[in-house]
């Protein structure tokens, strides 16, 4: 049973999650982070906490950060920056409609990495070239989707809260036009695209919960008999698990549980027989199954 511990490599950056092992970092405290390029400093976010079940494939905590790797960091921020300066000032040179997104620097191997974004493929070799003889390093440049380049910013959906991708999202999942339509949401491309242009990650987290209710559900426009009388339903409540019936009484619009409205009686003549074999079913509505 692990204590787990969540770090960021940049304030509000997206968080990673540790085995604390036997360290107990505080909010705020640096500590080492093992990744490809070596040991990086991070900034605690969640101090450890035990989980009561066993969760699997955790980086552990490297422990806490000297004040050498504190300043190993700092060394490497200032550079990052530097890179980021040089290469804008050479895409505006070079005429490039190019645009900086990101830089990774590893300081033992001297060798950069600058994430960009642009509207198609770009000719960047002689970028490249220039690039390594001013600042004296390998340079590896990378293009950029649209989503991926959200994630590497950051940005605020229009939820307000900072976006899915650069927080806690490691795979884009497929996302639909149709998505929307099954939770009844206006297709406008302002209102369900996110800070990328692209149609908003979180359209993918309800969806299910749709399609189950709507299963189970009477369909809109489809006769049923409720508590209060008779009706035909004209919308679904689907986070309240509800559906909205007109009464054919008085025009009334009421919301009921889809678990207490019954079908109509041709609709369970259709579904069971109309009662002839002596069962007596037909006479009881109660007895219809939800959604039937």
């Amino acid at each position: 049973m692990p204590w787990v511990m969540a770090v960021a490599f940049s304030r509000y950056g997206r968080l990673y999650y540790l085995d604390a092992g036997d360290h107990r970092p505080s909010v705020g405290d640096r500590v080492l982070v093992p990744t490809d390029q070596g040991s990086e400093v991070a900034e605690t976010i969640w101090p450890p906490q035990w989980v009561d079940e066993e969760i699997g494939g955790l980086l552990p905590c490297a422990g806490p950060a000297t004040d050498s790797d504190i300043e190993r960091d700092e060394r490497s921020r200032a550079k990052r920056a530097e890179i980021r300066l040089t290469a804008q000032r050479m895409i505006r040179h070079h005429t490039l409609p190019m645009k900086v997104s990101a830089v990774d620097w590893v300081e033992h191997t001297r060798s950069a990495t600058i994430y960009f974004a642009a509207p198609h493929r770009v000719d960047f070799r002689q970028l490249v070239r220039d690039l390594a003889k001013t600042l004296d390093c390998r340079i590896d440049l990378r293009q950029l989707g649209a989503r991926d380049e959200v994630r590497v910013q950051g940005g605020i959906g229009p939820c307000g809260r900072e976006t899915c991708c650069s927080t806690f999202l490691k795979d884009f999942e497929p996302v639909s036009v149709r998505m929307a339509k099954d939770q009844d949401l206006p297709v406008n491309p302002l209102r369900i695209s996110g800070a990328c242009g692209r149609l908003m990650c979180c359209l993918k987290y309800e969806h299910p919960l749709y399609m189950d209710f709507k299963a189970e559900a009477p369909a809109i426009g489809a006769q049923v008999e409720t508590d209060e009388g008779p009706g035909r339903v004209v919308a679904h409540e689907v986070p309240r698990g509800n559906v909205v019936v007109k009464l054919h009484a008085d025009g009334r619009r009421v919301a009921c549980p889809h678990a207490s409205t019954c079908a109509s009686r041709q609709a369970f003549d259709v579904a069971y027989g109309d009662g002839s074999t002596g069962s007596g079913r037909s006479d009881v509505l109660g007895d219809v199954p939800s959604g039937q």
